[in-house]
């Protein structure tokens, strides 16, 4: 059964040109909210045919991304993880597409970035990426998707395509009342510095990542 969803609404709406680091350059409507359950500023990027004012009427499932923010990828190119190359191929593939790129403030798996960084040492020490955020006494994946199926409310839209190899998304938000039409692979990124992460990625939470090996 769906679980009730709290109603949130748009607050703010407004276009922004994005550029990234290797030229790409696009435009994205991007929208902040009203009534998000965990009062934290997460934002929608309306991408391709969603990027104009007011969004495309959800005829077709727009193709969406729930993108857990993370600094040290996304902003500064850690190596450690895959999410700064998975926020650039988003982009590009949602605003071909047409949908929305769901930036949610969820860093370290729900656990924070001076905790994911604690994390990070254990790593060090050879935990894998889920075994550190438990041996921190925290869950390995504390995320929780209530405020991306309520941004997608706010925006009209309730049957996506679901970019993310995480089954874990496309089971909140279909318990959330969002329709999964399809779930879309994102590419590997895989790097010598990731494969570890993206190894635990795929045998300890089931992500769709067809990997060459597995360290």
């Amino acid at each position: 059964m769906d679980e009730a969803l709290p109603t949130a609404t748009v607050r703010t709406q407004v276009t922004v040109p994005l550029r990234f680091p290797d030229g790409y350059v696009t435009a994205a409507r991007v929208y902040s909210f009203h009534g998000l359950v965990d009062g934290r500023e997460h934002l929608a990027f309306g991408l391709g045919d969603r990027a104009g004012d007011p969004a495309a009427p959800d005829a077709s499932p727009p193709l969406v991304r729930p993108h857990s923010e993370c600094l040290t990828g996304d902003v500064f190119g850690s190596q450690r993880c895959d999410c700064g190359p998975q926020l650039r191929e988003a982009v590009e593939r949602i605003a071909e597409a047409g949908g929305y790129l769901l930036y949610l403030r969820q860093e370290g798996r729900g656990i924070g970035l001076y905790a994911k960084l604690d994390a990070y040492a254990l790593q060090d020490g050879g935990l894998d990426t889920y075994e550190a955020n438990v041996a921190l006494g925290r869950g390995a994946d504390e995320r929780d998707y209530t405020v991306a199926a309520q941004m997608l409310a706010a925006l009209g839209v309730t049957r996506v395509d679901l970019l993310s190899n995480n089954p874990d998304k496309a089971a909140q938000l279909d318990r959330l009342g969002v329709t999964v039409v399809d779930r879309v692979p994102t590419g590997v990124h895989l790097s010598p510095a990731n494969a570890s992460y993206l190894a635990a990625k795929a045998t300890r939470a089931d992500h769709a990542l067809d990997l060459p090996f597995v360290p």
